[in-house]
């Protein structure tokens, strides 16, 4: 090869580097030009945040929100994606977003393909309300009419957060939906609104429904609400994580953010009307359908993340704080209904998952060691008392799944099993602060019927007793009752006499609603 061509070549590769070379360097060279002779050069850049139109989400992508940001040095860019958790988590692993919100569950579910990408810095609201069970009374009364009952119909949106009420109440309820092999039960619908016409059209029985549609639903005689979220706690839980390497490399960026989050909401949360007018303003939706909407939802402002949900006065130790809570139980719903074999948390430990740094700065700027807000504990609510009659008026929710309390041989002394059964017991009690609790006692069917009657109820006293005295139940929220061999289980088919008589001494647990 002669020199001149070996010139020519060099040249030629030179060229083709410089030329990729400029086009690399042109797009910065050009931003920089454009920030530098203009007002943005105040600013400090774009914060991008993946969402989706849950009424609980906008004041998050709230004109307020913006100037909030604005005035931080900051835009705002809310990318909507449908709820497509997944699509969501991976573009927050791969840097095209800074923040995304999901519910707990959904984190749950989605998070492991990604490696869970996502830091939880903040809670932003909880479902109070939001979501519901709704059924035809004339068909199913509470939740226990939905246990292995055949042709039952249900219509849901799947992978959504009524979808993980609905696999609450089956894991707290025993209802059998999940995970039996056989979903002839299951109506899937495309949102709320289809769930509701399934239901209306006497295609489904019961549907899984969201606001406005559970108000819609129940201006309908015909129907009743079998669970709301208004009476559950920590159930659907509403998160905002930081991606973490953008946590890593902007820290700051992430307390700006949620500085400017929790100013947002509490200027909504003092003018009610604005709020209401400002989502008027982004969506067709009628005064009356946006405050059926909002009374849903229970925001978590600064004082509630600090205090409640990540218990930052617990200073550099880990306390028992909700949002841990939250996730723990999420996990055991999954769980129980078939969505993992195991633990979907990484290495089970939920503090992976969350970082209260950024909460603690701002809390302890705001509220000084001293003037924390103590979390209430949902078991030790107060009640009124009721009279025989009132008790008797009120509507049965629906029967726990319960293990096997175990007592002393022939007595009505729990040992240290059944009193390990009742502690497993509470935390299903604990997601429901809204209702009372019946504890029925039963015997099996053999020996004297008036000692069965009086065993059963010193049974169902005992568990009773035990929830005042270990959980601080209030005694008028509970009532213990024995029925002897009066009301046995019905026989499965092909079950043995032995088997069927080993589950005939129990005490069942009931929720009941009304008389508050």
């Amino acid at each position: 090869m002669s020199r001149h061509v070996k010139i020519f070549l060099f040249l030629v590769v030179v060229g083709v580097l410089l030329i990729l070379l400029l086009r690399a360097i042109l797009p910065w060279w050009q931003e920089t030009q454009q920030r530098s002779t203009s007002d943005a050069a105040a600013t400090r850049g774009v914060l991008t945040i993946g969402v989706d139109n849950w009424i609980g989400y906008f004041p998050l992508c709230s004109p307020e929100m913006r100037r909030n940001l604005r005035a931080r040095g900051y835009a705002l860019e809310c990318i909507e994606d449908a709820a497509d958790y997944g699509e969501r988590l991976r573009k927050l692993a791969e840097g095209d977003l800074d923040f995304a919100v999901a519910t707990v569950d959904a984190y749950l579910l989605n998070g492991g393909k990604q490696g869970f990408p996502g830091v939880i810095v903040a809670v932003i609201d909880e479902s109070k309300g939001g979501d519901a069970i709704v059924a035809d009374s004339s068909r199913v009364s509470d939740l226990n009419a939905l246990a292995g009952r055949g042709g039952m119909k249900i219509a849901f949106t799947p992978a959504s957060p009524s979808e993980h009420l609905l696999k609450s109440v089956n894991a707290h309820f025993d209802l059998g939906l999940y995970g039996s092999g056989n979903n002839g039960w299951q109506l899937p619908s495309d949102g709320s609104s289809e769930a509701l016409e399934l239901l209306r059209a006497d295609r489904a029985d019961v549907a899984v429904l969201w606001e406005p549609d559970v108000s819609r639903a129940l201006a309908d005689g015909r129907m009743v609400k079998l669970m709301g979220t208004e009476d559950t706690d920590k159930l659907i839980v509403d998160i905002l994580m930081a991606g973490r390497k953008f946590a890593s490399r902007d820290p700051g960026a992430v307390r700006e953010l949620l500085d400017a989050w929790f100013e947002t909401l509490q200027v909504y949360l003092a003018d009610s009307e604005r709020l209401v007018a400002d989502i008027r303003e982004e969506t067709d939706l009628e005064p009356a359908q946006i405050r059926s909407m909002l009374d849903g939802v229970q925001w978590a402002g600064l004082l509630e993340n600090g205090s409640l949900w990540f218990d930052v006065q617990q200073q550099m130790t880990i306390g028992n704080d909700g949002l841990v809570e939250a996730i723990e139980a999420a996990s055991e719903i999954l769980i129980e209904n078939g969505d993992f074999s195991a633990s979907p948390v990484p290495g089970g430990d939920p503090y992976r998952l969350t970082n209260r740094d950024f909460i603690r700065e701002l809390y302890l700027q705001a509220y000084p060691a001293g003037s924390d807000l103590s979390p209430e504990n949902a078991l030790a609510r107060d009640f009124a008392p009721l009279s025989e009659n009132e008790w008797r008026q009120l509507r049965r929710v629906g029967t726990l799944k319960v293990e096997p309390v175990s007592f002393r041989r022939g007595t009505g002394l729990l040992d240290l099993a059944g009193k390990n059964t009742i502690d497993r017991i509470a935390e299903k009690v604990r997601r429901y602060p809204n209702f009372r609790i019946l504890v029925e006692g039963h015997t099996g069917l053999k020996g004297d019927a008036e000692q069965n009657l009086k065993l059963s109820a010193s049974r169902a006293r005992a568990v009773a007793r035990y929830l005042m005295v270990t959980y601080k139940v209030d005694a008028d929220r509970l009532r213990a009752v024995g029925y002897g061999a009066s009301k046995p289980l019905a026989k499965k088919p092909g079950e043995s006499n032995r088997a069927y008589a080993y589950r005939l001494p129990r005490v069942e647990i009931s929720l009941l609603s009304g008389g508050r």
